[in-house]
Order: structure tokens, then sequence, then C-alpha cells
């Protein structure tokens, strides 16, 4: 199947579904797009010896599409650049101290209890893994999915400040998330690799240091040529080009793209524009444009996690796992938060209650799926990606569905 037919299928799918869920289920909109994308993938998948063409057609169309590729090389910087372009950046700076813990503390902490109590649970299976892929395993599902976390909040009516906290911590924690795993990866990838603080040290200065220099660089050349022109045809197409040239440098470079498209974005957010030759605000204008990018790109990214289930394994033996493994990514996260929060109760200003909507707001997403299908090929592999999918289905579904009845409760 040529790429332009998959693309085309994808979105007459994406379409479908949307309108389904709008029309009839009415479950918030990308929670419904993926119930829908997950339950139509078994029904043609449990239909398939009945109507073998049409199961042939959808394991063709699945198998044409590179998940890991499309989400992490193509779409996410557009995703992240669109949270963070609509981000109050004043608001963000007021929050920075919870934010910058969360986002570093909070995920290094977690990824290491989950590791652990993955490592020491396995073996009542029967199933023996390194201690350093449960590790690997934790670094992959601890950071929350920036996409998931935002398109849910957007409907919700937890405090601003709390929004700003949850919001900015998922924005800013992929870097360290996947910074953990790129680590763990290359020590699983050979033998004879050490453990040495000086490569670790420089692999996250380029990584963090270099995606932020990049997003803040290609931000700086895209103001100063947007703010000589007032034609919104024009600047939209220099803001998609940096977003474009991101992706593409950040590969070749080797830096972070999250975190270089998360800098890129806030950098634009406050950037104040001119008119339009008809009066209109060039700001709000782009700004609305690029929400209906970030819309329609996570339609199709919820189609394709739910279209995931025909290429994932799912073996009896994962169902238990998968469950212990949902406990034990709640209780690493609950302990990577409260712990900081507590120590610096003061300096955070999270009160008990709003550090459990905190917790319960970690939802993680497609990256989770996309850097599970990455790893290179061995016996954990199966395993990994497909507790990976459940827990993520549940993140997304449950406390997805769930987070606004916890945020009415807590909050005062």
């Amino acid at each position: 199947m040529d790429t332009f037919t998959t693309i085309a299928i994808l979105f007459t799918i994406s379409s479908f579904i949307a309108y389904i869920n709008h029309r009839y289920v009415k479950l918030p909109g990308t929670i419904g797009i993926m119930v829908i994308a997950i339950v139509l993938s078994i029904l043609i998948l449990v239909s398939g010896k009945i109507f073998p063409e049409a199961y042939n057609f959808f394991k063709e169309l699945t198998a044409s599409v590179d998940f890991t590729r499309t989400l992490l090389d193509v779409m996410l910087a557009f995703l992240l650049f669109t949270s963070a372009l609509h981000f109050d950046f004043e608001k963000l700076k007021a929050q920075k101290l919870p934010v910058l813990v969360l986002s570093t503390v909070g995920v290094i902490g977690s990824t290491t209890i989950f590791g652990f109590l993955f490592f020491w649970t396995l073996p009542l299976f029967g199933i023996d893994v390194p201690l350093l892929y449960c590790l690997l395993f934790g670094a992959l599902i601890s950071p929350t999915d920036p996409v998931a976390v935002l398109s849910v909040l957007k409907k919700s009516r937890i405090p601003a400040s709390l929004e700003t906290i949850i919001g900015g911590e998922s924005l800013f924690n992929d870097g360290v998330g996947i910074l953990l795993f790129v680590t763990l990866r290359e020590l699983t990838d050979s033998t004879t690799a050490a453990f040495t603080w000086s490569s670790t040290l420089i692999l996250f200065v380029q990584e963090v240091f270099g995606g932020v220099l990049l997003g803040i660089g290609s931000a700086v050349i895209c103001i100063y040529l947007i703010k000589k022109i007032t034609e919104l045809q024009t600047v939209l197409m220099i803001t998609i080009s940096m977003v474009m040239g991101i992706s593409v440098l950040g590969g070749i470079l080797h830096v972070s793209i999250p975190l270089a498209a998360v800098a890129a974005g806030l950098m634009l957010s406050n950037v104040k524009l001119g008119m339009t030759a008809d009066e209109r605000s060039l700001k709000d204008i782009l700004d609305k444009i690029w929400g209906l990018i970030d819309d329609l790109l996570n339609t199709i990214l919820f189609v394709m996690i739910g279209l995931q289930v025909a290429t994932i394994h799912f073996y009896s033996a994962y169902w238990v796992i998968s469950l212990l493994a949902i406990v034990f990514v709640l209780i690493a996260r609950s302990i990577s938060i409260t712990a900081p929060a507590m120590v610096l109760s003061r300096s955070l200003g999270l009160p008990y209650k709003r550090i459990a909507i905190v917790i319960w707001a970690g939802l993680r997403g497609g990256i989770s799926v996309a850097l599970a299908l990455s790893l290179p090929f061995s016996e954990f592999k199966p395993m990994i990606v497909s507790v990976s999918y459940i827990i993520v289905v549940f993140s997304i579904i449950v406390q997805g569905l769930t987070l606004n009845k916890v945020v009415d409760k807590l909050v005062d």
C-alpha cells in the first residue's frame, strides 16, 4: 500500500470515527475516538474468518503505518509546538519550581520505583527479566503524555494554577524520560557498555540543552521573519516550516525534538503580531489555525493508537502482569510526586488534595507505545509492548474519564 493511499484511508477512518463519536457516542473527544478505534479493530480481528477481505485489508493498513516513526519523527514536534503555543508563559514562570521538580525528579523516581517493583514481581510468574530491561520499561512508561494530558484538561474544571503545573510537567518530562530511555537502551544494546557519569552527562547536555537551543534559535529566526510581514498565509507557512525544520535538525544533531518544539512554542506564545490587511488580529487567527491542526493530529494519533491492537500480541499471561503493572505505575507516580511535594511543601505549594489530582492526571499516551515499539528485538520486547499498550489504554480511558470527577471532589 503506497503512502498516499495509506494517508487517505487513515484520514477517512479518522473522520468516520470522529463523526460517530460526536454524533452518537459523545465521549470526550480523544478518549471516545480511541475507544471506537479499539472496538473497530477488535471487531475486524474477531470477524476475520467471516470477512477475510476486510481482515486482510485492515492488517495491510496497520502494517503500512510505522507508528513509532510517524509519531516520534513527524507528529510529535507539531503536537508539542501547538500545545506550547497555547500555553501562558507568564503562568508557567510563576509555577516553574513545581514544573521543574515534577518533570525531573518525578520521572527519575517513577522510573526507578516502577523498574524495581516490576523486577521483583516477574519471578512470581516464572519470568526472569534483567533489571536493566525493567528500568528501561519504567523509563518509557513514566513520562506523562502531553498530548493526552492537555487534550483532557481542555474540558476540565481544574484550577488554573494546577492546570499549569500538570500541563507544564507533561510538556517537559518527555525530555527527561526519553533521555533515560535512550541511555538505558544503549546499555541494553551493547553487553560491553558500561555506565559512566561522564557519558551520561554529555548525553544529557546534548539532548536537553541542545534541544532547547535548537528550539530557541529556530523561534528567533521565525519571529524575526514573521514580524516583517502581515500576510497570514506566509506567516503560517513560516511557522510550519520551522516545526518541520526542528524535526529534521533534531534528528541530525541528536538533540531532544520534544524540548526543541516546546521551547519554540513557548517563545512564540508571547510574541505580539500585527494586524492583517482586513484589520484582524494575526496572532488570534494563527492560534486558531494551529488549534485546528492540533485537533486534527490528535484525532489521527488516537485512531492510530486504537488500531495498534492489530499489531500487538496479547498472551494470556500478560493480562495479570498488565494489571500489576498498572498498580505499579500508580504507586511509582504517587511516591515520586508526593515525596518531593512533602520535602518542598512550602516552595511547591501543593496541598495533599491537589497532589492527588496531579497523580491521577498523569496520563500515558502514544509516546509510551511508540518507545516500546522502537525497542530492538529481544525475548522481552513482546511483553513490554503489550503491557505498555494496556497501561496506556487504562490511563486514557479510566483516568481520563474520571479526572473531572476527581477534580470536583478534591478541589475546594
